[in-house]
């Protein structure tokens, strides 16, 4: 009984150990099967003006887009080897743990217990964002402490109704919840007036503002009530696939600090910054490090420019959203991004 006992021992820690061998293989790749397959899968919103939305021909576009763009360009040495999947706040995580899309990339917000519990981990924050209340005009409300007893339009499955229930709480005020399951049904509520307010990330206010038939009607509340770092989003488990998608978001962000644009990406390959040639890949073997071509940094500029062109294009004060930079700027002008440096 004993030797048999023992065997059985020995037989569950051989297959412990194989599973232990096994499991990292399997789990690091992603980059491998995208190449198989020639393309990425992204998975974005559905309709978010500024972020991810189709244009006149179809095409999508948007900040979110650019993202996936510049991940795409990083691996193939193009911006177009992307398919786009709408998701919805339902569905955005599972599409992501089930391996339908490579990389998750709409306004998501890391938070401690998702980063801890869903089997995923976060990239580098691209978008400095924090919780808004929007109101029509007309009801004559300036701050978000004058809701008291306000029915609030809410989606599920987000941040927002524990970040207002924190905020009205801590105010000792009431609120009501109105839950719309969709983004189209929350905004057509909002504006048939079935809500007092609409509360999400102050981003996706503005960008519920642009699409509305009179955006001079409706005003976004001065109160930032909670802190939302946006980040692409990847499966836990495959940190080289991570280390792409997080370099290339430092990429476009040291190439703005660098003075690297879409336009003169070319004549920065004779520089004589050696940072700027390890980034944009004319010495070291950088590229090879991740698994792609060492001119990948400059691939991805080429494609979608730097951090700030990506901002101005789709969010920035001469689109519909007028968003100014916040602190979506360089560290070198006051801002958050900070890229860890390339050496």
């Amino acid at each position: 009984m004993k030797a048999t006992t023992k065997k059985l021992l020995l037989a569950g820690i051989a297959a412990l150990t194989m599973a232990g061998f096994t499991a990292p293989a399997s789990a690091q790749a992603t980059l491998d099967a995208v190449k198989k397959r020639g393309k990425m899968i992204c998975g974005v919103s559905q309709t978010s003006a500024g972020f991810a939305f189709p244009d006149a021909k179809g095409v999508m576009q948007g900040f979110d887009v650019d993202i996936c763009r510049a991940v795409s360009a990083a691996v193939f040495g193009s911006g177009d080897k992307v398919d786009f999947l709408p998701t919805n706040i339902n569905t955005r995580f599972q599409a992501l743990q089930s391996g339908e899309i490579d990389i998750l990339s709409r306004q998501t917000t890391q938070t401690f217990s998702r980063d801890n519990s869903l089997g995923l981990d976060f990239g580098p924050a691209v978008f400095y964002d924090g919780q808004g209340m929007m109101v029509a005009k007309k009801l004559g409300i300036a701050s978000a402490k004058d809701l008291d007893g306000a029915a609030i339009c809410v989606l599920p499955g987000t941040t927002t109704l524990q970040n207002l229930a924190d905020f009205f709480r801590t105010n000792n005020k009431k609120f009501e919840s109105v839950v719309f399951e969709n983004t189209d049904e929350n905004r057509n509520a909002f504006f048939s007036g079935r809500c007092d307010a609409i509360s999400t990330d102050r981003s996706d206010l503005a960008s519920i503002r642009a699409v509305a038939s009179n955006p001079a009607d409706y005003v976004v509340l001065p109160e930032t009530i909670s802190k939302e770092p946006l980040a692409p989003v990847v499966r836990q488990g495959d940190s080289n696939w991570r280390d792409i998608v997080s370099w290339t978001v430092y990429a476009l962000m040291a190439a703005e600090e660098l003075g690297i644009t879409k336009d003169n990406v070319e004549q920065k390959l004779s520089s004589q910054d050696p940072e700027v040639q390890r980034l944009l890949g004319v010495t070291g073997d950088f590229g090879k490090m991740l698994g792609v071509d060492n001119k990948w940094a400059y691939n991805v500029i080429k494609s979608v420019g730097n951090y700030g062109e990506v901002f101005e294009r789709s969010l920035g004060e001469k689109t519909p959203l007028g968003l100014t930079r916040g602190p979506n700027r360089p560290w070198t002008q006051g801002g958050l991004l900070y890229a860890p440096p390339f050496r």
